[in-house]
């Protein structure tokens, strides 16, 4: 695949430092604990009119008691085979280590195109101390600091030369992010919809750290999935990167179209639960509901009905959100889960032509006005949806001011069974008419 860089390397060499230089973002965590960055970690960068793709990977190491560390390595091993080029960054500080030859020989037998990036090289004396690097034998040393950015530009400078020139444009591609709390069933589910262990799967509340972004492009769709980590209770964040975990779930709901809420159905839904779910209406983002482990759950006849309508009862006001039973370790129901939201995200960028809107929703409006307020006869004159990205409707008045709360969801729900709207938080606005 071109036009991808793999950053590898050994822990605490400032693999992330370096992908969020090149990247210009702060979305690979850093911190001074190794061992970090634990997935595969996607960003763009832009030189010279370039674009590409960069990936940070966890730390290559062995013959600890971290129980991550060899999904760690595999993590690295999966991120070589899918890069054009790789960034092979070593420490002038700690100079070359076995752990540093260890990688050096996977990526001579890897035959991609490495460039040896020794970082750290933040003065003129260390420029010296460079040249043991050379003994890797995989060709020129490029010295760099990846903290303060000097040398970044001659490594970018012949780094481009290597791409193709074709400029791929994935602005308008789809994004679903798959969201919940931790230890609901995240990334089996991504894995199970892929084939492939793309990211790190354990039974631990907490591993994924990093936004994981998976193209997806099967059975005719083309879109990215988005692999969060678990949202927590700001009382249960303890650790300075799992502050930064939860920051990054919360840009990925922000960034994303639809988001996949996944809930562990021998939980139910919980106040946690409610809270993000309010954090997703906020964005106003596209939700499936996915009630996983429901192969673990009692259940009689009419219990997928019962369960939906006692979560909804939860939910309200919002409540026409499609929900899916599902099983991801059973691999029950997945697709459905994928093809629901394919649809939300059709019925987000819809729009509604104005004659077709007042055609449908005035009669009812014309036969149910809002109350009259003050001795004012109220009365809407026609409505239209305004532009945007996310289903926004405007209805001109004599007096907006006095319409209250519950009319404005009378016309929501009005809307809500004319036309297909369903997973889509939408805005009702009340405007003057001239």
């Amino acid at each position: 695949m071109s036009n991808i860089v793999a950053i590898v390397g050994r822990p605490n060499v400032g693999k992330s430092t370096l992908f969020n230089r090149l990247t210009e973002s702060r979305k690979a965590i850093v911190d001074e604990q190794s061992g970090v960055t634990r997935d595969r970690h996607y960003g763009k960068a832009e030189w010279n009119g370039i674009e590409f793709s960069v990936i940070d990977t966890g730390g290559y190491a062995h013959g600890s008691d971290d129980i991550f560390e060899s999904e760690i390595r595999k993590q690295v091993r999966i991120a070589i085979d899918e890069a054009f080029v790789i960034l092979f960054l070593v420490d002038v500080e700690t100079g070359l280590t076995d752990l540093d030859e260890e990688m050096a020989k996977l990526l001579r037998k890897a035959k991609k195109k490495v460039f040896v990036v020794v970082n750290k090289v933040d003065n003129n004396k260390r420029i010296g101390e460079i040249n043991e690097f050379y003994k890797f034998g995989l060709g020129e040393l490029y010295a760099l600091s990846a903290m303060n950015g000097a040398g970044t530009g001659e490594l970018l400078d012949d780094l481009v030369k290597e791409f193709k020139t074709d400029k791929i444009q994935e602005d308008d591609i789809p994004k679903i992010a798959i969201i919940g709390q931790p230890n609901v069933g995240k990334s089996s589910l991504l894995n199970a919809l892929i084939g492939e262990e793309r990211t790190i799967v354990t039974p631990l509340a907490g591993t994924t750290r990093d936004t994981i972004y998976t193209r997806y492009k099967s059975f005719g769709f083309d879109f990215y999935l988005i692999d969060t980590a678990g949202l927590r209770k700001k009382k249960n964040v303890h650790e300075d990167i799992e502050y930064y975990s939860v920051m990054r779930t919360i840009r990925a709901i922000e960034e994303c179209d639809v988001c996949i809420f996944m809930i562990d159905a021998t939980q139910g839904l919980s106040a946690q639960d409610l809270n993000i779910f309010h954090l997703v209406q906020t964005n106003r983002k596209g939700v499936v509901f996915l009630i996983n482990k429901w192969d673990l759950v009692e259940k009689d006849t009419n219990s997928t009905k019962g369960y939906t309508e006692e979560m909804k009862e939860k939910l309200k006001p919002f409540t026409d959100v499609p929900v899916v039973f599902t099983s991801v370790t059973n691999k029950q129901r997945i697709h459905k889960a994928l093809e629901t939201a394919i649809e939300v995200c059709k019925n987000r960028l819809q729009h509604i032509p104005t004659s077709q809107l007042n055609k449908q929703i005035l009669p009812y409006v014309d036969n149910n006005p809002p109350p009259a307020t003050k001795g004012k006869l109220i009365s809407i004159k026609y409505i239209t949806q305004l532009p945007g990205k996310t289903p926004m409707f405007a209805c001109f008045s004599n007096h907006p001011n006095y319409i209250k709360e519950g009319y404005k969801r009378f016309v929501e729900n009005k809307i809500r069974e004319n036309f297909n709207l369903t997973g889509i938080p939408i805005e009702i606005y009340f405007r003057e008419s001239k």
